[in-house]
């Protein structure tokens, strides 16, 4: 928040820019991370999907880089459910963004209690991804305008950050997520191990899962559909309320409420400095 008001971001940006710096930071690590687990050591995970489940048995030791892994979201996840509620920014997706976090937890928590770590690294590394280019992007759009002054460069970093994220996210989690993970947990689970526990308890919040990814998806389909039809001239998130424009509203609606008839108005005596209405 200092930096923010060192900055001279608009009221409005530098209440929520701390809440963006905080998750880029965080999934920029996460999700580093997980570059560094599937594709510099020996996991097979990305490559071959299936392999998630080869020696898996009940009570199996969880390596100690994945299980910092999950130490790591598992808290981060823990917060941001408090964090949503109490915290961020209040928008139109919150109540969905609950569930995700409530669901993404219980992922977690599960998955390490029964041994499923290795699709979580997974199903982790498929959605940081976006949540760093989101907020990134976002970051920018804050600093578009800072000190009365426009700056084009932000402007320009936040418009391809919008189109990356789009791509991205269909990429990730509309493509590869369901390519990768439901294949895996859906199919290659039963055929590696036969009769394995709690598979319908798993694959029915992974289901739960993309069908969010589905849902935020439309928003960013709007969002594009919106700039397309030029009823956008710049990159804003659709899922925020316009506070400003929210209050103006209220405001004329009361101040709407509250003019009175002429002939009530006729009636009304102003006597030192103070009106009195007439109450019917």
């Amino acid at each position: 928040q200092p930096f923010a008001e060192w900055c001279n971001l608009q009221p409005k940006d530098a209440a929520k820019m701390p809440e963006s710096a905080w998750k880029l930071f965080f999934y920029t690590l996460s999700w580093s991370y997980g570059i560094y687990l599937l594709f510099f050591t020996d996991y097979t995970f990305f490559y071959d999907p299936p392999s998630v489940f080869y020696g898996w048995k009940k009570g199996m030791e969880v390596p100690t880089d994945i299980a910092i892994a999950y130490l790591l979201q598992g808290s981060f996840y823990g917060h941001s459910i408090y964090a949503t509620a109490y915290m961020d920014t209040w928008r139109k997706d919150s109540v969905v963004m609950l569930l995700h976090h409530v669901v993404t937890l219980t992922l977690i928590a599960f998955s390490y209690a029964f041994r499923y770590h290795n699709v979580g690294i997974l199903v982790l590394f498929l959605h940081d991804v976006n949540d760093v280019q989101l907020e990134f992007t976002k970051l920018n759009v804050y600093f578009k305008h800072r000190g009365g002054v426009y700056h084009r460069l932000n402007d320009v970093i936040s418009n391809i950050g919008c189109l990356t994220f789009s791509v991205s996210w269909f990429w990730f989690r509309l493509y590869w997520f369901p390519l990768k993970v439901l294949y895996a947990t859906c199919h290659s689970s039963l055929q590696v191990v036969p009769n394995i526990p709690f598979y319908f308890f798993f694959n029915a919040l992974l289901l739960i899962l993309t069908l969010m990814n589905i849902y935020w998806f439309l928003y960013i389909v709007l969002f594009v559909a919106k700039v397309l039809m030029g009823q956008m001239q710049e990159v804003n998130d659709v899922r925020e309320y316009d506070v400003v424009d929210s209050k103006t509203s209220r405001a004329k609606k009361r101040a709407g409420a509250l003019q009175l008839p002429r002939a009530l108005k006729d009636g009304t005596h102003l006597r030192n400095g103070l009106v009195k209405d007439k109450r019917l």
